[in-house]
């Protein structure tokens, strides 16, 4: 029989993925697209083997299927045409392996596939005396690849090397790879017959290599979420088991090809920096000599350099007897183009779900169907189908980790409204041969809590509903962002859509009322919280996002200095200096430490000059500077007021005097200036933050209007009752309001009382092991059960917050005891100061160290810690007490590979702006929350702000709150006004110690 098959995809256990990668979804997608084999994935996690070994029933030889009660529910919920088609599962995992070999560091990605659960149980007993399986879906491990493949082939299973080009983790990658299979797998090589191409090429690409020609090319999707199934993916005529499809793979009979991406859509096909915004074609690359003209570092040379590096043959060879193939686009990606919505919007969907059920799977219909048979459906669809089949597409390669574009209309082709708001209704009368029928109304689906609402369907009415991009807003929401001009305060609780407001609102502004993209302006306070800002509206209007602009405050200034640099004596191309480079500059002038620190806190006349001299602006420039400039300049105050006519501020409660000052002359007191944010999230008064300046916004801005949104879509019912318990008593927001909206259950406030700090650490370690799968939560004696292993959680699910960077020691001899991934993740504040930069250099330092952990360790214990501190807090300008403080934040020196799966261990600051699905507070103790110091009595306003931290802290939580506090101290009075919690069993360390007192360090 002819079948399609996607062998590669990921589990909900496996690191950025989506909670949906089960065995019922994927069915469901194969079946909607029209794939009959399909790869387990994830094997090799404990909790997804179990799943695979209690919800599969063998099928044909090697080959599985879901249970009949499953397979029933997934037919239950697919219209007839698509229920019922033969869906087998083959056990699949994919391995990563990381490693040295002679002077190179080895980076290759494997696929593994095994015939049976019992040999697949083998190979996980093999790999568990290596690596930790249960971190990751897709386990990392240092093993030389040519070992993974023998244990592979000893255990009964074969290996395909995966995405073979893909620069970072590929056999022939450009960064970490070899330049034959056969370098790979030493002696073995023999043993491997395929390899899987990846998104960035497709076989007429590898063709192009006479050494591949002994390999079948084979295509998959690397799903990550199941409606990505079958973006790619390989076709055989063979019996449907896994013995026929090995078989295929070895002798080339029975394999028939592959369905691939348009090879630039992939993520790396040609080269570039995705950072410096520079794209390259393979001879740009080799005139630049692999250097990027931004920033002058090394380019990431994609795919297509690769291939041509080891090429042997001139385009369009095909060697004889390979198998075709089809380049496509997937049918979410054609629609949504034509929609005008993203590919996984409602409305995308909903036209995905009547095609299918009237047309058939997905890839039968951009491969098989007429386009006579489309068009009745979807003119514009059949119109597009017919250039696919062509290969008649617009291509914008990928480039760098960004996934290409590809495209069937020309720009401006579609009238992008147009075919947002009424693609599928009835065209106008005409004198046509023959009318069509209109389509049938599609009701909406029922609404969920948690759910943007449905967009209303397109009748063939007289007057058609039109809709709006502020359809899928809740009312606040849609209240904040349909205001259109003067001043606007929203009050945005925590998980209430504080970015999608802002966001949604901008687009509003600019496709439905005729503002001009360049005269929007939206400022935060972090470039990866712009990042996002950007993206999404990148998303929401793709014609309009490049000429906004998003910044920090920091890159506005940057942006201002640049055009107004000739007015401060500086070259277009000034640079900005480091904290080292800003000591030493003062230390010339000066020869003494303590008064350069004074020099450059004072901003003296001479340590300016001498930067200016130098061409250089320092950081604390980039914002005074410009205020400085248009507060001497109302012509120039004029001129940008009059370029930046709407301003978007995200954290307004996080504004310091400068940049309130710069808004102020920004924004007229009538002008159209929104602020968005949370006094009740104030935290951050140590960097000079004021709450002041968001609490004054309606006496500054006396017509301004204010919004609340009140909907939380973060947390469960019970965090959200118990935050808000938690703040009342010093609210800053009269009538304090947080409705949970989320679908989490009925979970509640877990509260431990831990008889030490160590045993309080075990208590975290324990629980996430439960939480995870490692034991069943049933154990715990609160009697809340959270079932195990079947949540979709992995460790980068689990959060574990503390108020000092001191706490995190018992934590991480915990959670290595138990074999737990971790990183710790602080705040970054002091890195800025030139004697943290020398003892970050200057000190030896492993993955997640701070400067603490460091000086604590050269010391030997905590007072001589203690007494190094001083004077590197004096070299610093810093008073000691707050330098103590700020330290107590931490500073993270080396951040752990971000593709690892892991518990994140991180301060309560550090916090902020992050939400998981399981959170830990730590010490939630009289001293340390709120924070004392012996001998120094804390302001009213010092403690209401240790209570906004710990309000901060509890709303990051989604489904589950722990709060834990040892036996040391009295429990934090904040913890008083709670009602609604549970209290959880003592954890016994396992031998009693005698108490310390806590250092900051």
């Amino acid at each position: 029989m002819r079948f399609v098959a996607d062998l590669h995809i990921h589990s909900k256990y496996s690191r950025a993925c989506s909670r949906d990668c089960d065995l019922e979804h994927l069915t469901w997608y194969a079946r909607r697209k029209g794939i009959a084999l399909v790869g387990t994935g994830d094997f090799t996690h404990p909790a997804w083997y179990d799943h695979l070994r209690d919800t599969l029933v063998p099928a044909e030889p090697g080959v599985f299927r879901l249970n009949d009660a499953l397979d029933r529910d997934v037919d239950r919920r697919l219209p007839p045409r698509l229920a019922g088609a033969p869906v087998r599962f083959m056990l699949s995992v994919e391995i990563s392996t990381i490693y040295k070999r002679g002077d190179r560091t080895r980076k290759v990605h494997h696929l593994v596939y095994m015939p049976d659960l019992e040999s697949a149980a083998e190979f996980n007993r093999r790999l568990a005396k290596i690596g930790n399986l249960g971190s990751d879906g897709r386990p990392i491990l240092g093993l030389d690849s040519r070992d993974l493949l023998e244990i592979t082939l000893e255990c009964g299973g074969y290996l395909v090397p995966a995405h073979v080009w893909t620069p970072w983790f590929a056999v022939l990658g450009s960064k970490s790879g070899f330049d034959a299979i056969e370098d790979c797998y030493a002696d073995l090589a023999d043993h491997v017959f395929a390899i899987e191409t990846g998104l960035s090429s497709d076989p007429e690409m590898n063709w192009r290599i006479s050494g591949l020609d002994r390999y079948r090319l084979v295509s998959n999707s690397d799903a990550h979420s199941p409606p990505m199934l079958g973006r790619e993916a390989t076709l055989f005529d063979t019996d449907l088991d896994y013995y026929s499809v090995k078989r295929a793979l070895e002798t080339g009979e029975g394999h028939a090809g592959s369905l691939e991406f348009f090879p630039e859509e992939g993520k790396y096909h040609v080269d570039g920096h995705r950072k410096c915004d520079v794209r390259m074609e393979p001879k740009e690359t080799i005139a630049h000599k692999g250097i990027c003209p931004e920033c002058a570092k090394p380019l990431t040379v994609g795919v297509l350099s690769r291939v041509e590096e080891l090429a042997d043959r001139d385009e369009g060879f095909r060697p004889e007897g390979a198998a075709g193939f089809r380049n496509l686009v997937p049918l979410p990606e054609i629609m949504s183009e034509i929609v005008g919505t993203g590919p996984k919007s409602k409305k995308v969907l909903a036209e995905i779900d009547k095609l299918t059920a009237a047309l058939g799977p997905e890839l039968e219909i951009l491969r098989d169907v007429p386009v006579d048979d489309v068009e009745p459906h979807s003119p514009l669809l059949a119109e597009a189908l017919t250039r696919l089949r062509r290969g008649e597409v617009i291509r914008d390669a990928g480039y760098d980790g960004e996934y290409g574009v590809i495209r069937v209309f020309e720009p401006g082709e579609l009238d992008r409204r147009k075919a947002s708001f009424s693609l599928f209704e009835v065209a106008a009368p005409t004198p046509p041969k023959a009318t069509r029928p209109a389509p049938e109304p599609r009701p909406a689906p029922a609404p969920r809590p948690a759910a943007v609402p449905a967009s209303k369907s397109v009748s063939a009415t007289p007057h058609p509903v039109s809709v709006s991009l502020l359809d899928g807003l809740d009312p606040d929401q849609r209240a904040a962002a349909a205001t259109t001009s003067g001043p606007l305060l929203i009050v945005a609780g925590p998980g209430t859509g504080k970015t999608r407001t802002l966001t949604h609102r901008i687009a509003h502004l600019v496709t439905d009322h005729g503002v001009p993209p360049e005269q929007c302006l939206a400022i935060t306070f972090t470039r990866r919280a712009a990042e996002e800002m950007a993206e999404r509206l990148e998303a929401l209007v793709p014609a309009h996002a490049a000429r906004l602009t998003i910044a920090t405050f920091h890159s506005l200034g940057v942006l201002l200095l640049r055009e107004l640099h000739d007015r401060v004596g500086l070259g277009a191309d000034f640079g900005i200096a480091d904290p080292d480079r800003r000591l030493e500059i003062a230390l010339e002038i000066t020869g003494d430490a303590k008064q350069a620190k004074r020099l450059i806190e004072e901003r003296d006349e001479r340590y300016l000059k001498a930067l200016r001299a130098l061409d250089l602006v320092d950081f604390d420039d980039l914002v005074t500077v410009p205020l400085a400039l248009l507060a001497d300049d109302p012509d120039l105050v004029d001129r940008y007021r009059d370029r930046f006519r709407w301003i978007s501020v995200d954290e307004y409660q996080d504004v310091d005097e400068q940049q309130y000052r710069l808004l102020r002359l920004l924004a007229p007191a009538d002008g159209n200036l929104t602020a968005i944010g949370d006094p009740d999230q104030a935290i951050y008064r140590f960097r000079g933050a004021d709450v002041g300046f968001f609490l004054r916004f309606k006496h500054d801005f006396p017509t301004a209007r204010e919004v609340h949104l009140t909907r939380n879509y973060r947390s469960s019912a019970r965090v959200v009752a118990g935050a808000l318990q938690v703040i009342e008593p010093t609210t800053l927001v009269p009538g304090r309001e947080l409705r949970p909206m989320g679908e989490h259950g009925d979970a509640r406030i877990g509260l431990h009382r831990a008889v030490s700090e160590q045993a309080e650490a075990v208590f975290v370690a324990r629980t996430i092991e439960r939480v995870i799968g490692g034991a069943s939560f049933h154990a715990l004696d609160s009697g809340r059960v959270v079932e195990d292993g079947t949540q979709g959680l992995g460790f980068s699910d689990f959060a574990v917050l503390y108020r000092t960077d001191r706490q995190s020691r018992a934590l991480v001899e915990a959670l290595t005891t138990s074999g737990l991934p971790f990183q710790k993740r602080s705040h970054d504040r002091l890195l800025d100061r030139p004697g943290v930069a020398r003892i970050v250099r200057e000190l030896t330092f492993t993955p997640g160290d701070t400067v603490a952990d460091r000086v604590r360790a050269v010391a030997g214990d905590d007072h001589t810690a203690y007494e190094l501190l001083k004077p590197l807090a004096a070299e610093c300008g810093a008073d000691f007490e707050r330098f103590h403080t700020e330290l107590s934040v931490g500073v993270e020196v080396d951040t752990l590979d971000p593709r690892a799966d892991r518990v994140s261990l991180l301060t309560l600051h550090a916090a902020k702006g992050l939400e998981f699905p399981v959170v830990f507070v730590v010490g939630c103790e009289d001293g340390l929350l709120p924070l004392r110091w012996p001998g120094a009595p804390a302001s009213e306003e010092e403690t209401n702000e240790e209570r906004r931290l710990l309000f901060v802290g509890m709303t990051r939580a989604q489904r589950h709150l722990f709060l834990s506090h040892s036996a040391a101290r009295p429990p934090s009075p904040f913890l008083v006004p709670l009602k609604e919690i549970e209290r959880i069993g003592d954890a016994s360390p396992r031998r009693r110690r005698q108490g310390t007192q806590l250092s900051l360090l």
